[in-house]
C-alpha cells in the first residue's frame, strides 16, 4: 500500500479536497486503484449536527455516513463509494480509545495522546485503507489521505505526531507529503509573496514531517523565479514546486498536475508500475474541461433556499447541475435566491430585495428546491412552488422540496388551507407531511433515516423512470426525519399529483410527479450525491432537459441514460453538438 498524505499551509479552505481528489484522479487514469480518507480535528463524531454555515453541506454515504463534503468531491472524481470510516474526527479516535480503555484493553496503563491516541489514529488508516471502494471489489493500491485544517492548528497536532511516527511504518518507498500552500499578491504591489508558504513550510518541518511536493496555490500564474526563490528556501528541488492557480473549472485541476510531470514524479517517488503517460481517463477529462469553457448556450436555475451566502452549503446539488447542464452543452447560471427575499415584508429593504429575489425567480428557466430543516423561510419555498406548478416552470424539489410542494399542493388545489408539515406545526389539522415513527428526538446525531435506500417504480408512465432508463427500482441516497403521510395520498393522486415511486414496503412515499406538467418532480432521497461528472444524476438532468425545451425530444427518442458513453468516442476535432446525442435542434 502506498500512503499519499495531503496538509495545508497559511490558510484552510485552500483547496486540499480538489488537489488530493485530482492527484486520485491521475493516479487512477494510470491504471491504480485508489481510496481516500478525510481527517478532520474537530471533536464532533461526524458533521451530521453541523449547520452548513459551519463546513458547508454534509455529504451523505451509502452507509449512512454523514461526512464532510470533501468526501464527495473524492467519490466526484475517482466515482467510487466510501464508507462513514473513510472520514475520521478527533471525536471518533477518542470515542474508539476511550471505549478500549473502559473494556480494559490497555491493562491498567495510563491511555495518553502519545502512543495510544496516535496509534489508533495509524491503526485506522491502515485498515481503511484496504477496504474495496471500485465496483470490482479488489483492494487498493493507493490511500490518499487529506488532513483538515492548517499545519500547527493545536487540534490537530495528534494526527501530524501520528503521520511523523508512520512514515517510519510504512517506509519511505511508501509514503509520500504533499503540502498545499498559499502565495498571495497584495494589490498594492502585484507581487507574488513566498514568505507564508517558507513560514509553512519550516512549521511542518519543526513538526517531522517533510514535504515531497510542494503545491502552490495562486490567484494568477506563478512566475518561474518564485518557483525557483520556492525551491531553495524551502530545500525542495524545482520541479518538487507545483503551481495551480484559480481556473474557470476544477476540471482543469488533474491537467495542471499532469502537464507539470507529477505522474513521472509518483512513478520514480513511490516505485510505481505506471507509464509516464496518463490514458484515456485523463484524456476525457481534458476534452471535459475544455468543452466546459467553450460553451455557449445558458441554462438559468432558480436555487431556492436558506443557506445562500455560502455556496459549499449547496456543493454537491450546484455540481449535480453543472455535470448535467455539461451533458447537455449548456453552461449553468445558477441564481441563489434567499427563500425568506421571496416572502413580502413592508420594511424598505426587505422590499426592494423581494423585488429582486422575485425577479430572479420570473427569469429562471427552471427552479430547484432543496433539501433543508426548520421553519425559516419555508413560506418562500411555497411562494416558489407555487409559481413553478401555476406558471409551468419545470421544478425539481427534494427531501424538504419534495415534502414542501406537497404542502403547496394540498393547500391550493385540496384547499386544506391549513396543511403543513409537523415539523413546522405540530398541532395541524391537516399534516400531510409527519415525523417517521423511528425518530427519536431525544438524540439529534445519526437519528434520520440515512444511507442508500430502494425506491419502486408503481406505474410504468413515469418520467423519472424512463429518465432511469427504464429500471423498476431505483437507489439513492436518504437524509430525513419527515415523510408524506401515506394516509392521505389518494387525495392527491384524484387531483393529478402522482406518487410514483414508493420504498420496498409501499409505506413511504419516494417520488412525485404532476401530470399536464413540463416537468414537476419531488423526491425524498437526494440524487445529487450519486451524480458524477460523466454520469449525471437522471432528477437533475430532467430538470435540466425540461429547462432548455428538450425533455421530450430526449423521451422520444428512448434515450438510456449513459452520458459516460458520449465521452468514450471524444477525439480532438470534435464540436460540442457531435459529443453529445442531445441539443435544442433535437
Amino acid at each position: 500500500m502506498k500512503y499519499i498524505l495531503v496538509t495545508g499551509g497559511v490558510i484552510s479552505g485552500i483547496g486540499k479536497g480538489i488537489i488530493a481528489s485530482s492527484i486520485g484522479t491521475i493516479l487512477k487514469s494510470c491504471g491504480l486503484r485508489v481510496t481516500a480518507i478525510k481527517i478532520d480535528p474537530y471533536i464532533n463524531i461526524d458533521a451530521g449536527t453541523f449547520s452548513p454555515y459551519e463546513h458547508g453541506e454534509v455529504f451523505v454515504l451509502n452507509d449512512g455516513g454523514e461526512v464532510d463534503l470533501d468526501l464527495g468531491n473524492y467519490e466526484r472524481f475517482l466515482d467510487i463509494s466510501l464508507y462513514k470510516d473513510n472520514n475520521i474526527t478527533t471525536g471518533k479516535i477518542y470515542q474508539h480509545v476511550i471505549n478500549k480503555e473502559r473494556h480494559g484493553d490497555y491493562l491498567g496503563k495510563t491511555v495518553q495522546v502519545v502512543p495510544h491516541i496516535t496509534d489508533a489514529v495509524q491503526e485506522w488508516v491502515m485498515n481503511q485503507a484496504k477496504v474495496p471502494v471500485d465496483d470490482d471489489r479488489k483492494e487498493p493500491q493507493i490511500c490518499v489521505i487529506e488532513l483538515g485544517g492548517t499545519i500547527g492548528d493545536i487540534e490537530g497536532m495528534p494526527f501530524v505526531e501520528a503521520f511523523r511516527q508512520f512514515q517510519f511504518k510504512a517506509k519511505r518507498e511508501n509514503f509520500c507529503n504533499i503540502h498545499v500552500s498559499l502565495v498571495p499578491q497584495p494589490n498594492a504591489t502585484g507581487e507574488q509573496k513566498t514568505k507564508p508558504t517558507q513560514n509553512s513550510v519550516r512549521a511542518l518541518r519543526g513538526l517531522g514531517l517533510s514535504p515531497d511536493l510542494i503545491v502552490c496555490r495562486s490567484a494568477k500564474p506563478i512566475e518561474m523565479a518564485v518557483k525557483e526563490k520556492i525551491s531553495m528556501f524551502c530545500h525542495v528541488e524545482p520541479e518538487q514546486v507545483i503551481f495551480i492557480h484559480d481556473v474557470s473549472s476544477t476540471y482543469r485541476v488533474p491537467i495542471l498536475l499532469e502537464e507539470q510531470g507529477i505522474i513521472k514524479y509518483f512513478k520514480q517517488r513511490l516505485n510505481l508500475p505506471i507509464d509516464d503517460q496518463p490514458s484515456d481517463l485523463l484524456m476525457k477529462w481534458k476534452k471535459m474541461a475544455d468543452r466546459y469553457e467553450r460553451l455557449l448556450k445558458v441554462c438559468s436555475i432558480a436555487l431556492v433556499g436558506k443557506y445562500t451566502k455560502l455556496s459549499d452549503c449547496y456543493a454537491s446539488v450546484f455540481k449535480a447541475l453543472e455535470h448535467s447542464a455539461l451533458a447537455i452543452n449548456h453552461k449553468l447560471d445558477l441564481m441563489y435566491i434567499d427563500s425568506t427575499e421571496l416572502e413580502h415584508s413592508t420594511e424598505v429593504e426587505n422590499s426592494v430585495k423581494y423585488h429582486q429575489a422575485w425577479h430572479k425567480l420570473c427569469k429562471a428557466d427552471g427552479i430547484l428546491v432543496p433539501g433543508g430543516f426548520g421553519i425559516r423561510g419555508t413560506e418562500g419555498k411555497l411562494q416558489a412552488i407555487s409559481w413553478a406548478r401555476t406558471k409551468k416552470k419545470p421544478f425539481l424539489g427534494v427531501c424538504l422540496g419534495m415534502q414542501l410542494a406537497v404542502v403547496e399542493f394540498a393547500r391550493n388545489c385540496l384547499n386544506w388551507k391549513d396543511a403543513n408539515s409537523t415539523e413546522f406545526d405540530p398541532d395541524t389539522k391537516n399534516p400531510v407531511v409527519i415525523d417517521m415513527p423511528e425518530h427519536n428526538p431525544g438524540d439529534m446525531g445519526g437519528t434520520m433515516r440515512l444511507g442508500k435506500r430502494r425506491t419502486v417504480f408503481k406505474t410504468q408512465n413515469s418520467v423519472l423512470r424512463k429518465l432511469y432508463g427504464d429500471e423498476t427500482f431505483v437507489e439513492e441516497r436518504h437524509r430525513h426525519r419527515y415523510e408524506v403521510n401515506p394516509e392521505l395520498t389518494h387525495c392527491f393522486e384524484e387531483k393529478g399529483l402522482k406518487f410514483v415511486g414508493h420504498d420496498t414496503e409501499g409505506n413511504r412515499m419516494e417520488i412525485i410527479e404532476l401530470e399536464n406538467h413540463p416537468y414537476f418532480v419531488g423526491v425524498q432521497f437526494h440524487p445529487e450525491f450519486s451524480s458524477r461528472p460523466m454520469k449525471p444524476s437522471p432528477p437533475y438532468l430532467g430538470l435540466l432537459l425540461a429547462a432548455t425545451g428538450t425533455l421530450n425530444a430526449y423521451l422520444q427518442r428512448g434515450c438510456k441514460l449513459s452520458p459516460s458513453d458520449s465521452y468514450s468516442d471524444l477525439s480532438d476535432d470534435s464540436s460540442p453538438e457531435k459529443e453529445f446525442p442531445i441539443s435544442e435542434t433535437s
